[in-house]
């Protein structure tokens, strides 16, 4: 079973993480990433639907390089 010390320790981990994610996403929105060309952005009256297609390409490439260079 899991003390509560551990549990506490594995909240504040991923708590940390999602905050690192944010300020992440935060920095990146200002350098334009997420309104690339590629991405779709349909606007109606009452809905919006954004589909970051190259977005999601360019982060996934991006993430498989670190990966790969940290693996090794």
């Amino acid at each position: 079973m899991f003390a509560p010390e551990n549990i506490g320790k594995i909240l504040l981990t991923i708590g940390g993480i999602i905050a690192l994610v944010g300020v992440a996403f935060l920095l990146l929105g200002r350098f334009g990433l997420g309104r690339l060309p590629g991405d779709i952005l349909i606007r109606r009256e009452n809905l919006t639907i954004y589909f970051p297609i190259t977005t999601m390409i360019l982060i996934s490439i991006i993430l498989t390089l670190i990966f790969s260079l940290l693996r090794r």
